[in-house]
């Protein structure tokens, strides 16, 4: 028997309340009873957006609410301007252009943020870009980039600023509103500590405009659809109804705890891990962007990144996620989101120094540990 521990950027750890709510019996969804599970979990949802904007909840992965905001915002032919930091980013780009979409695409080095200013420019000279589509924290890379300063751009201009949140919200700040972000969209394994199968979209008066003189086709994923039924408290097809009564338990968890607190959290975590792997001589991905939802690192020239993900998960038991495209095998990427405490950055930290030793990459054993446990001593 062995206990499992699972630090990869999604699926995140389910904290045992989640667990006991999803095991509840199952109510029907056309009921007074599921209506106010709804209405609370929307309004929670808002909460943790930041917004007063409508947040829809689709039966999908976070990948259906990106498609959603594609297909209702932009028909065949229209132009969008996309950020491409890493693979989430090349998603927009997919997707876009399953859709038809003209894509203009602003390509960042992996491992840094985007310039704001190159989005400025590329607005300015064509006044074609309907939609902005960018992302606040690049998993593959472990980036965030500056959606304020974005926003504040994009504001000025005829473009809609649409952001992937997926593995961001709930863990780092995100102002929807004062940040001037048009759409945002996330999803329910991450930050919010779900299961897979929930995705959330936002949605502001000006990207309604849009969404209204759209010709995009869409059916499951028209949002003039889920706005009516939420105008009722409803939803226009069946909801994933114990993923949203599991939802509203998380979102009623992190009321409690608070967003500054859960930033404040996260921020420790990431500290702690950074801490670590520079105390063991390994080098960060994204040094001067790093986000404090997953962090990225560099792994010794020679050393098998993949065969380092493996012996930790399959005879360890603890899960991080390794590179994706060109950084296979090179880089391993260490979350800190959602339900994680200390010990579980510590336990990770620790089987990470062990398989490294049975690797053969020399340092002191327990280097990265002390770092950690340095870091969380601090107030």
């Amino acid at each position: 028997m062995r206990k499992n521990y699972l630090l990869t950027p999604g699926p995140t750890p389910l904290p045992p309340q989640i667990s006991e709510a999803m095991s509840r019996p199952i109510i029907h969804h056309r009921t007074p009873q599921f209506q106010a599970i709804l209405k609370e979990a929307t309004e929670g949802l808002r909460y943790v957006y930041q917004t007063k904007n409508d947040v829809f909840i689709l039966a999908s992965s976070g990948t259906g609410a990106m498609e959603a905001a594609v297909v209702n915002l932009l028909s065949c032919g229209d132009t969008a301007l996309v950020i491409q930091g890493g693979k989430f980013g090349e998603r927009w780009t997919e997707i876009c252009k399953a859709y038809g979409i003209n894509t203009e695409v602003i390509d960042v080095k992996w491992g840094r943020a985007v310039n704001p200013l190159d989005i400025q420019e590329k607005v300015k000279n064509n006044p074609a870009i309907k939609v902005v589509f960018t992302t606040l924290c690049e998993t593959s890379t472990g980036v965030v980039n500056d959606i304020a300063a974005i926003g504040r751009i994009v504001k000025d201009t005829n473009a809609l600023l649409v952001v992937d949140a997926i593995s961001g919200l709930g863990a780092i700040d995100l102002k929807t509103d004062d940040w001037f972000c048009d759409i945002v969209v996330s999803g329910s394994q991450k930050g919010l500590m779900l299961p897979p199968g929930l995705g959330f979209i936002s949605v502001s008066p000006k990207a309604f405009k849009l969404i209204e003189s759209s010709k995009g086709s869409r059916y499951y994923l028209d949002l003039k659809k889920a706005k009516k039924a939420l105008d009722k408290t409803d939803t226009p097809f069946t909801p994933a109804i114990t993923l949203i009564i599991a939802l509203n338990e998380a979102l009623k968890m992190m009321k409690e705890d608070g967003l500054e607190n859960i930033f404040a959290r996260h921020k420790k975590m990431a500290d702690a891990v950074r801490s670590a792997v520079l105390a063991l001589g390994l080098k960060l991905f994204a040094p001067e962007a790093g986000s404090d939802v997953v962090t990225a690192v560099c792994l010794p020239e020679g050393l098998d990144g993949e065969k380092l993900v493996k012996t930790m998960r399959d005879t360890y038991g603890v899960t991080i996620a390794g590179g994706q495209d060109s950084l296979k095998g090179k880089v391993c990427r260490i979350a800190h989101m959602g339900f994680i405490e200390e010990f579980d950055i510590i336990t990770g930290i620790s089987c990470l120094e062990k398989v490294l030793t049975q690797m053969g990459y020399k340092f002191t054993l327990g280097t990265g540990i002390r770092a950690a446990e340095e870091t969380f001593l601090k107030k």
